[in-house]
């Protein structure tokens, strides 16, 4: 999962792969509500999932059941919730590989 939305990419990358601007990634939906990681995503529609968001006061729904779309979470206050526990798809910006180390050859 990438914070930042800039990525450089590679022309026809499949998602998943290297230089590929999307990445998948699966959440599970409970009763109590998962909190969604920091990040900006793409929420695929999902049966019995609503997201919801403390606001400080309260919490509000954010997105009814069976609906997906943008997704920007802190990491700490936004939540899928569900009757039964369920995988939801979020679709987020490619981090990349992870650096094995400087000037590597």
């Amino acid at each position: 999962m990438a914070l930042g939305l800039n990525k450089i990419t590679i022309a026809g990358a499949v998602t998943n792969t290297a230089g590929a601007y999307f990445q998948t990634s699966s959440l599970t939906a409970t009763t109590a509500g998962n909190v969604i990681p920091a990040g900006t995503y793409i929420m695929m529609p999902t049966a019995n999932v609503t997201v919801t968001v403390n606001t400080g006061t309260a919490t509000s729904q954010l997105m009814a059941n069976n609906t997906g779309g943008v997704v920007i979470s802190d990491g700490v206050n936004v939540y899928a919730n569900a009757s039964t526990n369920t995988t939801v798809t979020l679709i987020t910006v490619n981090g990349g590989l992870s650096v094995s180390g400087t000037y590597n050859t």
